[in-house]
Formats: C-alpha cells, structure tokens, sequence
C-alpha cells in the first residue's frame, strides 16, 4: 500500500483538504484550503499553482462541441 501524495500542483491535495472542510462545517472550504496553502507555500508558489490550474482546466476537452 503506496502513502504517496498527490503531485504538487495537481489540486487533487487543494480538493482533499477543502472536502475535509466542508464536512467538518467550514462555511468557505475553498477558502481556507488556500489560506493554508498560501501560508504552507507562499503567496508567489500559490499563484502560480492556481494559474496553472486554471489554464488546464479552462482548456476545451476533446469531444466537446458546445
């Protein structure tokens, strides 16, 4: 049984820990999964993360006609 973590920047970990959030009654999971993130890594790494995120998931998936 593999203990590896998600890879940096993959935002499965930033989803992990907001559904962890969420269930434990957070009103804004999303937010304070990236107040910790920025305090964990930076303003800087954060930004870049996120930026990265939203490229390869603003970009149109194969199949998608609409």
């Amino acid at each position: 049984m593999s203990t590896a973590k998600a890879k940096l920047g993959s935002g499965v970990r930033f989803k992990k820990l907001a559904n962890k959030m969420a269930r434990e009654g957070v009103n804004d999971p999303d937010a304070v999964a990236a107040s910790i993130g920025r305090k964990k890594y930076g303003n800087r790494k954060m930004q870049s993360m996120a930026k990265k995120g939203k490229a390869r998931h603003s970009e149109k998936a194969p199949g998608d006609n609409y």
